[in-house]
């Protein structure tokens, strides 16, 4: 009975980690934008232009994903999303061909309301230097488990990128293929399985504690358009009995990401965050900030500071990632003073970070 029993458990246990294979084909994915059928060095692939397929499996939590690629010279992100709650919401992966070689040509993002976050998240455990060769077959490999995750681009036996911490909530969900710009790449070989114990190599980096000093909870509005706060040095009337909040914490770094809790639209790109902070006495207190992609800083309603960091905006290479960049110099008065920044958004990650290192006399709550 026990050898039976054994034997039971051996084969469950392969069934479980056994690898799927998924023909591009509608009764395994749903196909939104041009795909195209071929033979390509050797494989019998899909050309994918302006377009995503979705994999009809919506399971995926943990395991292994596999398949092959070829990638133009041209610019373009084609890659992969998974753990896909809906097609605003989910984990992605994408390779940028046209930066081979630099610090940006594969980069991790989680995905809120529809919006990517490179310009918040980038640099160790969300994007890296990688080669391959353009316009042949590139093995590609995630393999991904609760919060973390390892991507091996090529036929090499440590990881390209190493993923710390995968920002959204771990939940099962679908897969995705994507090449939403006119560059033709494709795809073939594609399998997955699903595993709760992959195997994974590393090394994976604690989250930092937060520098002293770094804002973790802030008060978030909801969206407005940034329009309302042209020529005007203090915040209007109307539109501040209009705002509703939420707190909103702040990761370790002291990165807020806005898109968690709202999403962007025609006439709707800028929120508020705002914190009070109540001081023993009258002084002077520096405040270190970054936002991403534009702000206007306002304290006690009055406008102290302005600035853009939109992608592009300074020079042909300027990315408007989002760092500690900017100070300004408080003039707190004794008692409670308020702190509002509006962000607003182009593209690329709506979110803001802030610190006051000295906060002797300070109390600071959303």
């Amino acid at each position: 009975m026990k050898s039976i029993l054994f034997a039971f458990s051996l084969l469950t246990a392969n069934i479980a980690f056994a690898q799927t294979s998924a023909p591009f084909d509608n009764d395994h994915w749903v196909i939104s934008g041009k795909m195209e059928k071929e033979t390509y060095l050797g494989n019998d692939c899909i050309r994918l232009s302006e377009a995503s397929i979705y994999l009809k499996d919506a399971t995926f939590l943990n395991g292994i994903i596999e398949f092959d690629m070829t990638l133009p010279k041209n610019r373009c992100f084609p890659g992969i999303g998974f753990r896909l709650q809906d097609k605003e919401n989910f984990e992605e992966v994408y390779l940028r061909p046209h930066q081979l070689g630099n610090p940006d040509a594969i980069q991790y993002t989680p995905v809120f309301n529809g919006q990517a976050a490179w310009q918040l998240y980038y640099g160790d455990g969300y994007s890296t230097a990688i080669t391959y060769p353009l316009n042949e077959w590139v093995h590609i490999k995630l393999i991904i488990k609760d919060t973390q995750g390892e991507v091996y681009v090529g036929n090499t036996d440590k990881p390209s990128l190493v993923i710390h911490h995968l920002k959204r909530e771990p939940k099962p969900g679908q897969i995705s293929l994507e090449n939403n710009y006119p560059a033709l790449t494709r795809f073939a070989n594609f399998r997955y399985t699903k595993t709760n114990e992959p195997a994974l190599q590393g090394p994976f980096k604690a989250d930092v504690a937060p520098k002293p000093g770094t804002i973790l909870h802030w008060q978030i509005s909801n969206p407005f358009d940034q329009k309302q706060l042209e020529n005007s040095f203090s915040i209007p009337k109307e539109l501040n009995s209009q705002l509703i909040w939420k707190t909103l914490p702040a990761e370790n770094t002291g990165i807020v990401n806005v898109s968690q809790i709202t999403r962007i639209g025609n006439g709707s790109n800028t929120v508020f965050a705002k914190i009070t902070i109540t001081s023993d006495r009258d002084q002077i207190k520096k405040f270190q900030f970054g936002f991403s992609d534009a702000v206007k800083l306002y304290l006690n309603n009055r406008l102290l500071y302005g600035g853009q960091d939109v992608f592009l905006s300074r020079d042909y290479r300027f990315l408007g990632t989002t760092g500690y960049f900017d100070e300004v110099y408080l003039n707190l008065k004794k008692g409670k003073n308020e702190l509002w920044l509006a962000i607003s958004e182009d593209f690329g990650g709506w979110g803001l970070q802030g610190m006051i290192p000295d906060q002797t006399g300070l109390t600071i709550k959303p």
